[in-house]
């Protein structure tokens, strides 16, 4: 299953070695709620392996869209059993922030509008 979203980048964590053969990165990203900004979700993504790197030219506030699958485990210690899922992140991309839909258009002036042609005339 895959899965994409758009967000703010708010946090970006150093990467871990856990093992020698295995390392990860993590870091949240900020998606708006439309109605109230109260509500917002903070989510948490990982990157494993050689796409631990993706996040290095991401800076902190920048919009983002993560590219990712649902994991879950299940872990067994001393007889009991919990369950827990991550979020892998493997594609972060560049998004380039939205105009205010409120900010009027540039204004224009007529010498911006071509000549009309010889045979440009108007049907009515």
């Amino acid at each position: 299953m895959n899965f994409e979203l758009v967000g703010n980048l708010i946090v970006k964590d150093d990467e871990q070695s856990i093992s020698a053969s295995f390392k990860k990165r993590e870091f949240v990203v900020e998606v708006m709620n439309e109605r109230n900004s109260d509500w917002n979700d903070f989510i948490k993504f990982q990157l494993t392996q050689d796409r631990c790197a993706q996040l290095d030219p991401f800076n902190l506030g920048e919009p983002v869209k993560v590219s990712f699958n649902v994991r879950g485990r299940k872990w067994e210690k001393d007889g009991k059993v919990n369950y827990f899922s991550n979020l892998e992140a493997w594609r972060l991309e560049k998004v380039q922030a939205s105009a205010d839909p409120g900010t009027p258009p540039p204004p224009f002036t007529e010498a911006e509008v071509p000549p009309a042609g010889d045979n440009e005339d108007l049907p009515f």
